[in-house]
């Protein structure tokens, strides 16, 4: 009979054991030093180790040869309870067997002496799911339990275990694994298997795990039986049902430009197609987190989702929308969630997209919020984003008018990769930027002193350069490395794209004499207020 890979390469040893240090070395020195614990508790979210940690606890404390801490796995303790003929480890399912006579069963059971290991060892798997009479059943055994017993509790949802239970019991935390290191474990499982498995596909299966190593391992399993012997990103995508992802992406630009038809038109057919409408509001929700965190900041692959093509277009998508304008939606798929609950899904979410498409028609303290910074920045505005092969007279007019910019209205050029231009033949191609006042406003969110040296200062856009044409004390900013890396990223999140820096010195007229240096200096000189004597 097949056996499922997360059963067949179950970890054996607890050097085994992937991305759980803080408990397996632990355990290895206890056991090492002879002090073993009467009640062990192991919590953390599924498919992190618990119950394979507590198997190869149990059977490293019965083992008559163990090596540094880890079960010989060759002796006669470690091999019966390999193969179930050694019965002094008992397994205890608290989700269909958590009644108080389960548990006074147990109970009347461990008083009795092992037959053949040293230990009898109760796991409780899911130990959250006792009655609280259960509870109140095994307190006083849990406490002072016969010297050859041992309790190891495991589950998922510590916070409903009784402080009683709690503070009985040695407790290890066991974390969520890190993507890294479930890519190399599969990428070891694919070459037991003789099977192979693109680095990206394996990081893929990692990060829809979300931490749990068997449900990496089931997801591998699933690619491996539909494969011809190599495991490719896109095989990963269809198979965890990945590749449909892209009906977020259109949803969240119908949100970014007000489109409500094109919004209910994709909910329509996504609802034909027999989608969950519960489903796709908590995929939004979740969408739209991952949009915030690439929004706020400045690599946050470590915590969003995706990874690859996936991850690039929501990175395109979240630099083209305004953080308001997430939050909002992020709030309204949530409370969408609760609502749905008692309302038609489908109505609840065509609701929700008819307020997003429209946060004028929304009460809510996100889309007030959203519609204030509209107002703020001086109308409705998007984020600029260049239109190749657009002429001056083809070119909408920008929608905020500043009277220090006579031709604020000039279009921004596509990014020109000819040969390096200089300063001047830069400045005789830019085009004045209207969304510098923008910029200069993101930069109060973290340094309102950076932002006054700016004031008063324009931008101008000349292929891939903004040249910026400010004060000298500006400039001696722009020296520092930090500074500049906080100034491209105002930059990239109000135009959604990446600009060179550089200073706009305004072209000399034909004829004209260049002015002299000194004579400039005097004149700064003079308009700061300072006297000078000319002899």
């Amino acid at each position: 009979m097949y056996k499922a890979l997360y059963r067949k390469y179950r970890p054996q040893q607890f050097s085994d054991v992937v991305g759980q240090p803080q408990v397996t070395v632990t355990l290895k020195n206890e056991l090492m030093a002879g002090r073993i614990s009467h009640a062990y508790l192991f919590t953390g979210s599924r498919g992190t180790g618990k119950t394979t940690c507590a198997k190869i606890l149990a059977k490293a404390v019965n083992c008559m040869d163990p090596q540094n801490g880890d079960p010989c796995g060759k002796c006669d303790v470690c091999r019966g309870l390999d193969d179930g003929s050694v019965l002094d480890v008992v397994e205890l399912d608290a989700a269909s067997n958590n009644g108080v006579d389960s548990i006074r069963a147990l109970i009347e059971e461990s008083n009795f002496t092992p037959t053949t290991a040293k230990y009898r060892v109760y796991i409780i798997d899911e130990v959250h799911m006792l009655s609280v009479s259960a509870f109140n059943a095994l307190l006083k055994t849990l406490e002072e339990p016969p010297a050859h017993v041992i309790f190891i509790l495991a589950t998922t949802e510590v916070h409903k275990l009784l402080p009683t239970i709690l503070s009985r019991c040695q407790r290890f935390d066991f974390r969520r694994i890190a993507p890294e290191d479930i890519a190399g474990r599969l990428e070891w499982v694919c070459t037991q298997e003789n099977v192979t498995i693109d680095h990206d596909a394996a990081m893929l299966i990692a990060v829809t795990a979300d931490g749990g190593m068997r449900d990496a391992l089931s997801i591998l399993d699933q690619c491996i039986g539909r494969s011809d012997g190599h495991v490719t990103y896109g095989l990963v995508a269809e198979t965890a049902g990945l590749a449909g992802r892209g009906h977020l992406i259109e949803l969240a630009e119908c949100i970014r430009t007000g489109d409500r038809t094109a919004a209910l038109e994709k909910i329509n057919a996504l609802y034909k197609s027999s989608k969950d409408m519960g489903r796709l509001c908590e995929e939004l929700a979740g969408f739209f987190r991952n949009l915030m965190l690439i929004k706020t900041m400045k690599d946050a692959s470590g915590l969003v989702n995706a990874v690859g093509e996936e991850l690039e277009a929501m990175t395109k998508t979240a630099l083209s929308m305004e953080l308001s304008t997430i939050l909002h939606a992020l709030d309204a798929f949530q409370s969408a969630q609760s609502r749905m609950k008692t309302m038609n899904k489908r109505t609840e979410m065509e609701m929700t997209f008819i307020r997003l498409c429209t946060p004028e028609m929304d009460t809510s303290p996100a889309a007030l919020l959203r519609r204030i910074e509209v107002l703020e920045r001086g109308g409705l505005r998007r984020p600029i984003t260049p239109a190749p092969n657009v002429s001056a007279a083809e070119a909408p007019a920008a929608p905020v008018q500043q009277p220090e910019t006579p031709q604020n209205n000039a279009p921004v050029q596509p990014a020109v990769k000819d040969k390096p231009q200089s300063t001047e033949e830069l400045a005789k191609n830019a085009q004045p930027f209207d969304g510098w006042s923008d910029i200069i406003g993101y930069m109060e969110n973290y340094s309102k002193s950076v932002a006054s040296a700016f004031k008063g200062s324009a931008a101008y856009i000349s292929g891939d350069y903004m040249l910026i044409e400010a004060p000298q004390i500006a400039f001696d900013l722009l020296k520092r490395a930090s500074q500049r890396e906080k100034i491209r990223e105002a930059i990239q999140q109000v135009t959604g794209r990446v600009y060179k820096l550089g200073p706009y010195k305004p072209p000399a007229a034909d004829g004209e004499k260049p002015k002299d240096p000194l004579d400039a200096f005097l004149h700064d000189m003079r308009e700061a207020g300072v006297e000078i004597e000319e002899k």
